[in-house]
């Protein structure tokens, strides 16, 4: 395997991490590498309302929940988790 350098890491490229590395990679000095977690997209996520189909399901969610409180009636609500990190690396 061959060692390849860059200038900036995206982590996660969802909506966020996908503009990030497309607006640095638009200037051609910098080399930008972007990792995500899992497999590719699930065929329901390519349409608009296969979002729906999508929301409780483990291969493409991560279903994360808060722990049951007093304040929530000891329910468990679901957590929108957004992963995006960008490393500038000098």
């Amino acid at each position: 395997m061959e060692n390849q350098t860059y200038d900036y890491i995206v982590v996660g490229a969802g909506s966020a991490g996908s503009v990030l590395a497309n607006r640095l990679s638009a200037d051609p000095q910098y080399k930008v590498l972007v990792l995500e977690a899992g497999r590719e997209s699930h065929p329901w996520s390519r349409i608009p309302v296969g979002f729906a189909k999508l929301i409780e399901n483990p291969a493409a969610n991560w279903l994360y929940a808060s722990e049951p409180e007093a304040a929530t009636g000891q329910r468990r609500i679901p957590i929108r988790v957004v992963n995006c990190w960008v490393v500038r690396l000098d």
